[in-house]
């Protein structure tokens, strides 16, 4: 059969996007393997920590997170160690999938809403200069997982609602239930696809079908591995979420809330495509809109953004929390800006094109920047300064990198301390004074030794470390009279913890003669338990 030319005119979008795609993919990996200054992030040997102890949830975040990184780990462990003496490159490559596979969606969801394929290829080259859609692809949290399955929910439902595809609506719950597996606010994606049914007079009889509840049906049932853990865990992650969200807060409303998350989302779309993308709301308002598929995407949006808005009255936001209002808004933000680069007036026209030149090289140059701050560490200390009694790290002001910087130094730090200790017929246990450390500390230090977070006893709040029994705060007769080694700031009931504490060792990470990051490390014998905490289990 012979192929139309229109239909030719199909495939070099194709290529060129997928290209796009797998050629991101593969610079990535590379740049993990061989060039990667940065060590793992907090959050990421945390839940490489979980992914050591398979569970069906944990404390704050269902178990996907973990899986994920266990398997990358059965997959490319060995090749990680080979290349780079620890598993990092495995830990980060269900993230380098994660957010291929979320671009692929995002090309399908346009061709899709509007059968462009230009358009479409033109929304994955946008999504490539956004810095929060890079830093998705690289670092391995929850947002890589929970945003690629909003995506490809975004494409089955719209299959399932416009063309009535029935398989997709299991398919499409499927999905769903395994993002709430990875964030919990994957839920949300069932009222706003209910809203925009019950909007869109063509397809409100929708509602009233099997197709929309299967979804639904489907959907929950794969939460039932959170359901059961929490209720044998005092629905430990019931109270984290909704402390989070301010619902138990008694305290007055944060007036000053939803101005500080606008200000937030601003910053995170560097500002144009934060404007470019409410300016694509208001103009494509589903009230005013006729075009379904515009509506479709309008819907999984705004929602989105507007239920942390109104949290904001409540609670300190992160940044992150609507992420995936941007992923079909992108999509409708592209097709104003295609439509604007079609104005009748030459002037607007430059205007625009300029506008999205500018901030698409920025998106870009940030984006280098992030991955390789060492770079232009010199312009950095500039601009930070001297180190000063109230600035001792200057440069952690403007490099959010030097988070990720130093836990290589501490483990080998750490490691001198435990080999000291079993020379003298002493094997230690590790500890630290917060749940962040213990993932870094295991992941770095000779063995992955077993980590514990002391946080509880010292001020912190609960955390997965508390759930694991036995655990030095929960169970100290287990651990009396063990010798420790302590990472963190010591306090008094610290102190009061054992019958001899020795003086701390100060261990500062440097880079180019900057002080970077710093730790305290303590050894810490004759361990008598904390005071007043005994049993409890009250999280």
């Amino acid at each position: 059969m012979n192929s139309s030319p229109a239909r030719d005119l199909v495939w070099p979008w194709r290529l060129l996007a997928f290209s796009l795609i797998l050629g991101t993919a593969a610079l990535r990996i590379f740049y993990f393997a061989y060039s990667c200054p940065l060590d793992l992030a907090p959050d990421e040997a945390h839940y490489w920590d979980w992914s050591r102890n398979l569970d069906w949830s944990y404390y704050s975040k269902g178990p996907l997170v973990a899986y994920l990184i266990r398997a990358g780990c059965l997959f490319a462990g060995s090749w990680s160690q080979q290349v780079l003496s620890n598993e990092m490159l495995a830990v980060r490559l269900p993230a380098v999938l994660c957010g291929s596979l979320l671009l692929v969606s995002m090309y399908v969801l346009t061709v899709q809403v509007f059968g462009r394929e230009k358009l479409a290829a033109f929304v994955v080259m946008l999504a490539l200069t956004l810095p929060m859609v890079a830093a998705g692809s690289s670092i391995m949290t929850i947002d890589s997982p929970y945003t690629c399955c909003w995506g490809w929910a975004l494409v089955l439902a719209y299959q399932a609602v416009t063309r009535g595809w029935s398989w997709c609506w299991p398919a499409a719950g499927l999905v769903i239930g395994i993002g709430i597996l990875a964030k919990y606010t994957m839920v949300l994606f069932v009222p706003s696809l209910a809203l925009f049914l019950l909007f869109a007079p063509a397809y409100r009889h929708l509602l009233f079908r099997p197709g929309f509840w299967v979804l639904s049906l489907v959907a929950a049932a794969c939460c039932l591995p959170i359901l059961f853990w929490n209720v044998e865990h005092d629905w430990v992650s019931y109270r984290h979420v909704s402390g989070l969200a301010g619902i138990h807060d008694r305290g007055g409303i944060r007036w000053l809330g939803p101005l500080k998350y606008t200000g937030m989302q601003f910053g995170l779309l560097l500002g144009y495509w934060f404007v470019v993308w409410a300016t694509a709301m208001v103009a494509n308002r589903p009230w005013k809109q006729t075009d379904d598929g515009r509506r479709y995407l309008w819907w999984l949006s705004a929602p989105m953004f507007l239920v942390f808005f109104g949290f904001s009255l409540k609670t300190e936001e992160e940044p992150n929390w609507p992420v995936t209002a941007y992923l079909s808004g992108i999509v409708l933000a592209a097709a104003w800006i295609a439509e604007q680069l079609q104005s009748p007036r030459v002037l607007y026209r430059r205007m625009t094109f300029t506008c999205l030149s500018v901030f698409c090289t920025l998106g870009v140059a940030l984006t280098v920047i992030v991955h390789h701050t060492d770079w232009f560490q010199p312009m950095m200390v500039k601009l930070s300064g001297p180190v000063t009694r109230d600035h001792p790290m200057p440069l952690r002001r403007f490099d959010p990198t030097c988070r990720l910087r130093g836990w290589r130094a501490l483990a080998a730090a750490i490691d001198r301390v435990r080999r000291r200790l079993e020379e003298q017929g002493t094997e230690p246990i590790l500890a630290a004074s917060s749940w962040w450390l213990p993932g870094e500390i295991g992941f770095y230090c000779e063995g992955h030794p077993q980590v514990f977070s002391m946080g509880l006893a010292l001020g912190d709040r609960w955390s997965q470390y508390d759930l694991w029994r036995p655990n030095p705060v929960l169970d100290a007769a287990v651990y009396e009279g063990k010798t420790f080694i302590f990472i963190g700031e010591a306090n008094p009931r610290l102190y009061e913890a054992f019958e001899q504490v020795e003086p701390p060792q100060s261990v500062v990470y440097r880079e180019n003669g900057q002080p970077i990051a710093s730790w305290t490390i303590t050894v810490c014998k004759g361990f008598r338990g904390f005071a007043g905490i005994g049993d409890s289990k009250r999280f």
